[in-house]
């Protein structure tokens, strides 16, 4: 199998970490970003020419088509772009700062569109190429307390689903990753959050109560699907990564059909 070149956001931990350092492994060519590149430190010193450390804050849109440039100058081409830059904000609708809301989708909406309309020419160019936009499970249902997150998410489920229907005509596939809970700092340091509301804290407490129950995946486990999607031939728009994602959300989609058909007569109506 002929080897591809990878750029990765985000890097410097977690998924984008060991994806990077799974390609890495395989001999494949990694240009990895990361908002402080000393994080890669360890993989350059491993990898050595293989890996091409990238310094890049996805906010900047400038910044990120000069991240394209660097890695094309470098490997000559860009097979395969992880979008894996983001982070989650909690709080509930009412608490959401202007300022938080609007960090939230720079940083996982348009961070991950500058860095699509980035790579795009390159890819059309090569006639090929591969997109894969790290998602969630929260691309497809919501929680509590993370109403901004998840719209950011299902953005990027929007935006790629019609890129997909666009780019398909130039060989390029996209697949979106959508994981469930994983045992990184994502909820933890890599989080931020509002200012609460007194009014919220029953349910808050209660969230938490469950969430002491919460089995989460190990992200080392989710390097081998991510390679095995990167080398297929047809991959799927879509990819959940752990056990629970299918059987949480089938009843929730079996409940949004059972909706729209008990009010379709006053749909057909709206005609």
């Amino acid at each position: 199998m002929k080897s591809k070149v990878w750029l990765i956001t985000g890097s410097s931990k977690g998924f984008g970490r060991i994806w990077a350092e799974a390609a890495l492994k395989r001999g494949e060519k990694v240009a990895a970003t990361a908002r402080n590149i000393d994080a890669l430190t360890e993989l350059v010193s491993q990898y050595g020419e293989s890996i091409l450390p990238i310094a890049l804050d996805v906010n900047n849109r400038a910044a990120c088509f000069e991240a394209v440039e660097q890695a094309v100058s470098k490997f000559r081409a860009v097979d395969v772009l992880i979008n894996n830059a983001g982070f989650g904000h909690f709080g509930f609708v009412e608490e959401i700062s202007e300022t938080e809301a609007r960090e939230q989708m720079e940083t996982n909406v348009f961070g991950s569109l500058w860095m699509i309309q980035a790579v795009l020419p390159h890819m059309r160019k090569q006639n090929s190429g591969h997109i894969l936009q790290v998602s969630s499970i929260g691309g497809v249902m919501a929680f509590p307390s993370l109403g901004i997150y998840h719209a950011s998410k299902w953005a990027m489920e929007g935006i790629c689903e019609s890129l997909s229907q666009e780019v398909s005509q130039f060989g390029i596939k996209t697949t979106l990753i959508e994981p469930a809970a994983y045992a990184t700092d994502w909820s933890t340091s890599s989080a931020s959050h509002s200012i609460s509301i007194d009014a919220y804290d029953g349910l808050r407490n209660a969230m938490r109560a469950n969430g002491a129950n919460m089995v989460f995946g190990d992200p080392n486990a989710t390097a081998e699907a991510i390679l095995k999607v990167v080398d297929v031939e047809n991959p799927p728009l879509r990819l959940f990564l752990g056990k629970f994602p299918l059987m949480m959300i089938e009843p929730i989609y079996n409940k949004r059909l059972e909706t729209w058909k008990e009010w379709q007569e006053v749909s057909e109506n709206a005609q």
